[in-house]
């Protein structure tokens, strides 16, 4: 008995582990930020008088870049930091303590290895050793298409610009178009949010997404997990080697319901560290 029931249990942290990372490959293909950028480190722009970047060429070039990082994501061994998954008495989800991997990708194929460091600050010896899904890097790699999906279905508008640590930055809004008709997973998650954006103006490259959902978010037909109107998602990117930008963070805080009736609370994190390219 008490196996089946923590068989059932790693089943549901299974799929809410699968919804969270739903939503943030769609953010990964959508924006990003630096970690060092905050709203509170946000100081009107001196050049006032200067011309905003025309919209077409500047989101072109964003593009471009988003494109080419996703194609070298898997370049890149790193350590991921999450917030544990599971669900207490009480109703809430993420509050567990806190895991940390080391993430391998396949440089000649699709999906990788994700090996145990530690838990909850404990350095783990000999942890184990999961193969983790193809279909998370299959997606990656076709990022291109899942862009320029994302893209068609928000309308995007340059709204001012702003001094970051010294640095021009432009700050975007999105919204979701109306009529938009996604085809992929990204653009299905994209329609539901609408933010804004910080852009590296002389990179060209999002730094930070903050994003709110206007409307309730379904998983597993909503059975397992629905995240409400109002859950906040916000994703950070930063400079890694060379001209490659990658994702740093994703944090996702909110309320829903899983299995239908149980209400949730969301406040969850992931964190990406200690990138190191792959040897040739």
């Amino acid at each position: 008995m008490n196996r089946d029931r923590r068989q059932e249990a790693g089943g549901r942290r299974k799929n809410r582990s699968r919804l969270a990372a739903a939503l943030a490959s769609s953010f990964f293909l959508l924006v990003p930020s630096s970690c060092l950028l905050s709203p509170s480190t946000i100081l009107l722009a001196a050049g006032q008088d200067k011309p905003l970047p025309d919209p077409s060429e500047f989101f072109a070039a964003v593009r471009e870049n988003l494109a080419r990082a996703g194609r070298s994501q898997d370049l890149f061994t790193y350590k991921e930091r999450r917030t544990q998954i599971h669900m207490n008495p009480f109703g809430r989800i993420g509050t567990g303590g806190t895991v940390v991997y080391e993430v391998t990708p396949n440089i000649d194929g699709p999906g990788g290895t994700r090996r145990l460091l530690e838990r909850d600050g404990k350095r783990i010896v000999d942890g184990e050793v999961e193969t983790f899904g193809q279909r998370r890097r299959r997606d990656r790699a076709q990022s291109p298409s899942a862009i320029q999906d994302t893209a068609s279905v928000l309308d995007f508008a340059i709204d001012r610009r702003v001094v970051v640590d010294g640095r021009p930055a432009i700050v975007v809004t999105f919204t979701p178009k109306r009529d938009a008709k996604p085809a992929t997973r990204e653009g299905r998650l994209a329609r539901a949010f609408t933010g804004k954006i910080w852009i590296d103006e002389v990179e060209a490259e999002v730094t930070r997404v903050e994003a709110t959902a206007i409307e309730s978010i379904s998983y597993g037909y909503g059975i397992i997990a629905r995240l409400g109107e109002g859950t906040v998602v916000t994703v950070t990117r930063q400079l890694i080697e060379g001209d490659i930008w990658l994702p740093t963070s994703i944090r996702f805080k909110g309320q829903g319901r899983a299995l239908l009736l149980r209400r949730l609370n969301v406040d969850f994190g992931v964190d990406w560290f200690d990138y190191r390219k792959i040897a040739d």
